[in-house]
Parts: C-alpha cells; sequence; structure tokens
C-alpha cells in the first residue's frame, strides 16, 4: 500500500495541471474527432449529421492533397535544415565573448519575437514582383534581367514562404545551441587536447555528444512548429498559386475558414495529429534520446 501511496504522489501534485490539459486541450481534441465524422459546415448549420469516414475518403479522393503532402515534406525538410545548419553557426559565433557581443546577441535573436503576421506582411513586401526591394537589388547587380514574380511562380512561391520562415527560426536554434556549448564541461575539451585530438575531432567527440539532448529536443519542437505553421504562408501567398505553396497545415486552415467545412477540416487535423504522433515517437526512438549524452 505504501509502495501504490508513494507512485500515485506525484500524480496527485500534479493533479491541477491534468485538469487544465483536459480542459484546453482533451475537449477540444475530442470534438476535432467529432466534427471529423460529422457533416459539419457553417453555412449549412441546420443540416449537421453524422457522416462516419466520409471526410477522410474526401481527402484521399482530393486531387490535390498528393501535391501538398510532397509539399509539406520539402517545407519541413529544407526549413529545418537551414534554421539548423545556420542557427549552429550563430551559436559557433557568439560562443566567444567579443566586444558588443550583447548588442549583437539581442540584434540577431531580435527575428525570434516577431509575430508571423508581422513577418509573413514584411517578406511579401520585400518579394513583390513590382516594387519589391529583392527584385530591385538582382536588377541593378545585374544578376537578372527582367522582375520576377516570385509569389506568383508556382515553382517559386513555396521557396518564398521558405526563406521567410528560416529568417525567423534561425534565433531559436541559436539560443538553444549556444546555451548547450556554454554547459560544455572545459575539462572535457582540455582532456581530448591533451589526448592529441584536433578541433575537429573535438566537435565530433566531445561537443556534439554533449549537446546532443539538447539538439533532439530543439530539431524536435521545431519540426512541429513548422508543421503547424500556418500564418506566414497565409500572410504571403495564401497557398497559392493553385495550392504550390499549400502544406498541410495551411490547406487544412483554408478549407476551415474559406469553404467553412469544418468537417473536411478537422479530418485533416485528425490525419495531421495522427501522423505528428508517430514523427515524434519514431524520432524519440531513433534518435535514441534516453540514452543521449550517457558515454559522454
Amino acid at each position: 500500500m505504501k509502495k501504490l501511496t508513494r507512485k500515485l504522489e506525484p500524480h496527485l501534485f500534479m493533479v491541477p495541471s491534468y485538469l487544465v490539459l483536459l480542459v484546453f486541450m482533451g475537449y477540444p481534441l475530442l470534438n476535432c474527432i467529432r466534427l471529423a465524422l460529422s457533416n459539419y459546415k457553417v453555412t449549412q448549420l441546420d443540416n449537421v449529421t453524422f457522416a462516419g469516414l466520409d471526410n477522410f475518403k474526401r481527402i484521399f479522393a482530393d486531387s490535390q492533397i498528393g501535391m501538398i503532402a510532397a509539399n509539406t515534406i520539402k517545407f519541413v525538410l529544407i526549413t529545418l535544415l537551414c534554421q539548423l545548419v545556420l542557427g549552429f553557426i550563430l551559436a559557433l559565433a557568439l560562443k566567444k565573448p567579443f566586444k558588443g557581443r550583447g548588442i549583437y546577441q539581442g540584434i540577431v535573436f531580435l527575428p525570434w519575437a516577431f509575430s508571423g503576421f508581422l513577418v509573413g506582411l514584411t517578406f511579401q513586401w520585400m518579394f513583390n514582383g513590382e516594387y519589391g526591394p529583392i527584385n530591385d537589388i538582382l536588377l541593378k547587380l545585374h544578376i537578372i534581367d527582367e522582375k520576377i514574380s516570385f509569389l506568383g511562380s508556382p515553382n517559386l512561391a513555396i521557396y518564398t514562404v521558405i526563406i521567410a520562415l528560416v529568417w525567423q527560426g534561425i534565433p531559436f536554434f541559436g539560443i538553444m545551441i549556444l546555451a548547450a556549448l556554454q554547459s560544455v564541461p572545459e575539462d572535457l575539451i582540455e582532456a581530448a587536447k591533451i589526448d592529441g585530438a584536433n578541433s575537429i575531432k573535438r566537435f565530433t567527440k566531445v561537443t556534439v555528444p554533449c549537446i546532443k539532448p539538447t539538439l533532439i529536443v530543439t530539431v524536435l519542437l521545431r519540426t512541429i512548429w513548422i508543421f503547424n505553421n500556418a500564418d506566414i504562408i497565409y500572410i504571403m501567398t495564401k497557398g497559392g498559386p493553385a495550392n504550390s505553396s499549400d502544406t498541410l497545415s495551411s490547406y487544412m486552415f483554408m478549407k476551415a475558414y474559406s469553404t467553412l467545412d469544418f468537417g473536411f477540416a478537422s479530418a485533416l487535423g485528425v490525419l495531421f495529429m495522427l501522423g505528428l504522433t508517430v514523427y515524434i515517437i519514431g524520432f524519440i526512438k531513433v534518435t535514441k534520446y534516453n540514452q543521449a549524452g550517457d558515454h559522454v
């Protein structure tokens, strides 16, 4: 009985948190599943009926869903890789003290404080095909001969959104990796030097294993946030032209608030959630997060 009480004691202290999660996450989740199984359109509230799996069948029958799924994978992979590499470079550059480092850190980390709405508007203006400064700079440098419609091109629209999101997300990686780098024990670095390890081996054999837990969590969080990102896409391109810059999250957003078909959008949301859950479980197993840093 005492052993059982000790096991349950932490959960008793967490009851308020569990209640908050149940109210603010459990109810919306159950309601989303209910809507996904219903024929629910805001324009036809007097004709809400049980639809079963019809909404899910409509998703797989949608001619655009294959392209949008491919867009989502491309969008997430390119954005995540660029943010990781550039954020790592930023963290390494800021690791050693130099004059004015505090001011410089404040400036380079500023994009993370901006809202997606503001970032989307800014980059929409920058990449505007008629009066955007990007076209003007490229013309003056003689890189292009005529203005490019970045946001109106099916081949370029998604990459303009990726550039905007990369710019916004670099500081998050920079902050997290910089904090992890500063926590690496100096005695391990010195021991590696004494053993004759060069800078590359010290980085790969000492630094990276030490910061691996932080890297895993940061990559996981950013992947989820990039998957869920819809505001910048909506503001810059609205998923166009012809869904060429749509991802699953933005497509779900458009279906919910453009067509007001909440049943279809909720079914997309359920599939989206299941896909992310599988990804998270697989990612944690593949990266062996529970063992990260144990061998350092």
